[in-house]
């Protein structure tokens, strides 16, 4: 699954941290995020479309997400927006994203589907050079490299019919690209509105969208489907409660790298529920991204640090 959305601005440690316990959390919210990867594509074997799978993960995740809001300093009061317009905005690229996505799980093996979703950070990476006009350093260069060459090795080119179908890894780039805009939106976003405000929209925003396409491409399923979709809900929203109170905990740079346990969780739950091993070029390729984006996510905490430590300038 895509690389998990990061809103809110990255702490800084201080005293009361709990790092374990940060640890911990987003532990659960790669578990949580893995299994929900893999009940959709147990449901996808069933002829589950994207679109379905947006209404229900978004649907049944909701409760989970408003329960975790009115714990939460000021209630309800913290779904309060200053800029609608731009909820919508990223509300709309997420949900592109998001439907990107689950078309990549009924494309491709998992874990082909999960590694490619974590080339999110080099896209970032080039989104900050060319939008934000972020300036970017020739190792982070280096690191989009190495990661666009383990993209290559997962595509396996000449392998015949053992290669990985290109459509599937074209719509897999694509979600990632996709992430990394919603990425850059949260940049924006943060700065005036509350974490809560931007899950909780776009949960809403996914319920509808996924509400108003499900009459076109939904049909009844059978029980097993239902619950695995049902599931994915509730999994998803869970995803989101332990990942956003990780970071409550600790900081960002300190936990992001064990989101990659995904890709972990993709091969183990692709091996134990869907009998599928994945390929050496799989393995070594998602080595690769994982490197090229724990680099990527190095060098950022780096380069937000220094900048914290920038002298002012005196007083005139």
């Amino acid at each position: 699954m895509p690389a998990p959305e990061r809103p809110g601005r990255e702490p800084t440690l201080a005293a009361g941290e709990d790092i374990a316990g940060g640890i911990v959390l987003r532990i659960a919210a790669a578990g949580c995020f893995s299994i929900m990867a893999a009940v959709l594509k147990l449901a996808s074997r069933d002829g589950v479309a994207a679109p379905e799978m947006l209404f229900y993960r978004a649907f049944f995740g909701l409760p989970v997400v408003l329960a975790w809001v009115l714990t939460q300093p000021g209630g309800l009061a913290s779904l309060k927006t200053r800029r609608p317009l731009a909820h919508v905005g990223r509300s709309a690229l997420g949900i592109v994203s998001i439907l990107c996505v689950f078309q990549t799980l009924t494309l491709l093996p998992l874990a082909d589907a999960t590694t490619l979703s974590f080339t999110a950070p080099i896209f970032a990476t080039l989104l900050s050079f060319l939008i934000l006009k972020e300036a970017v350093g020739p190792r982070r260069w280096a690191a989009v490299a190495v990661g666009f060459i383990g993209v290559v090795i997962v595509m396996r080119p000449g392998a015949g019919d053992h290669a990985v179908p290109v459509e599937g890894i074209a719509v897999g780039l694509v979600a990632a690209l996709l992430t990394a805009g919603v990425t850059i939106t949260l940049r924006q976003l943060r700065d005036t509105e509350h974490v809560a405000a931007i899950v909780f929209w776009f949960f809403v925003g996914s319920s509808t969208v996924g509400a108003i396409l499900l009459p076109f491409v939904g049909h009844w399923r059978s029980p097993t489907t239902f619950a695995l979709l049902v599931g994915s809900g509730i999994a998803g929203g869970l995803a989101q409660l332990f990942m956003t109170a990780s970071l409550q905990k600790a900081p960002v740079a300190v936990v992001a790298p064990f989101d990659y346990l995904q890709i972990v969780g993709a091969i183990v739950f692709g091996w134990w529920l869907i009998s599928t091993t994945p390929t050496l070029s799989t393995l070594s390729g998602a080595a690769l991204i994982a490197g090229s984006g724990l680099y990527t996510a190095w060098r950022e905490h780096i380069r937000r640090k220094a900048a914290l430590i920038q002298p002012t300038a005196p007083p005139v």
